[in-house]
């Protein structure tokens, strides 16, 4: 038995569906129970429980053979850092009380950095959390989501602008869609590795201009790209209706991948796949 969280979500999801697939037992832990139907419908055993329930999370990961976790972002949390790390804390806390002996995360490139990194430190400390409890740890570091599109599809089909948060719009950097993620994941679960391991996600490469040339021949509309100078950042989020403290956080993202700083430095890596334009149209078919 696989315990797999996040199924609600485009990682979670896939790493499940993958697993059902391969005939492997899963049981989808939601924090909804009006969520579990169709889990249990594809075969799933569902498990109720809350990432900030220590005990109702364990209860999920107990006798599995592995888990897979994630931290989930909370975009109005009143103080972001403390909330997230007790999140994380949370999790790494159910892994240990629950004996379950390997545990998938989904981690991001640069979680090797304490600081400077915007969200990504909080992976850091949720990485180095989980190793604490003795587990065996696949942390799995990946490079941009393709999906992280549907950020600005608002913009695209309101204004016709695609917005890139940078100082240049055709500075090719890997992108991965999360369905190549989950079969990763689903992998990782059913052969773990001797011992723990950090494995990076490469995969296509795209500029933003590229990603905006591809999102406007799937929509059928021209896009303008509109480069948003730093100072700008944080203001041009929040109107468009991100809250304050994440827009901050997202600005710290941006300037430390600006400033070259999220490297792979992995035990192994993994190449996905899938090209953007496959994703873009599935996620714009499942969108509008």
């Amino acid at each position: 038995m696989y315990a797999i969280t996040g199924v609600t979500g485009h990682v979670g999801g896939a790493a499940a569906r993958d697993l059902l697939a391969k005939g492997e037992p899963v049981r989808a832990v939601v924090r909804d129970a009006a969520r579990s139907a169709d889990w249990i419908g594809a075969g799933a055993e569902v498990s109720v429980a809350d990432f900030g329930d220590r005990a109702a999370l364990a209860e999920a990961f107990r006798g599995c053979r592995g888990a897979f976790v994630l931290l989930p972002t909370d975009p109005v949390a009143a103080d972001a850092d403390v909330y997230h790390r007790r999140l994380a804390d949370s999790i790494a806390g159910a892994v240990l009380d629950s004996g379950v002996p390997h545990v998938v995360m989904l981690s991001s490139i640069g979680a090797e950095l304490a600081e400077g990194t915007g969200p990504i430190r909080w992976l850091h400390h949720m990485e180095n959390r989980l190793r604490e409890t003795g587990v065996l740890l696949t942390a799995i570091r990946s490079s941009h989501f393709q999906e992280k599109v549907e950020t600005v599809l608002g913009a695209a089909l309101g204004a016709g602008v695609y917005p890139v948060f940078g100082a240049s719009a055709d500075v090719p950097v890997p992108m991965v869609a999360t369905r190549d993620i989950g079969r990763v994941v689903a992998e990782s679960l059913t052969a773990p590795a001797t011992a723990g391991e950090i494995i990076d996600l490469d995969g296509h490469q795209y500029s933003e201009r590229q990603v905006a040339e591809e999102l406007a021949a799937v929509l059928g509309r021209p896009l303008t790209v509109v480069t948003i100078p730093q100072p700008a950042w944080v203001g041009t989020m929040v109107e468009a209706g991100v809250p304050p403290q994440l827009a901050e956080e997202l600005a710290g993202l941006y300037d430390a991948e600006q400033r070259g700083i999220l490297q792979p430095g992995g035990d192994r890596s993994f190449t996905c796949p899938t090209p953007l334009g496959e994703t873009l149209r599935h996620l714009v078919k499942t969108t509008l």
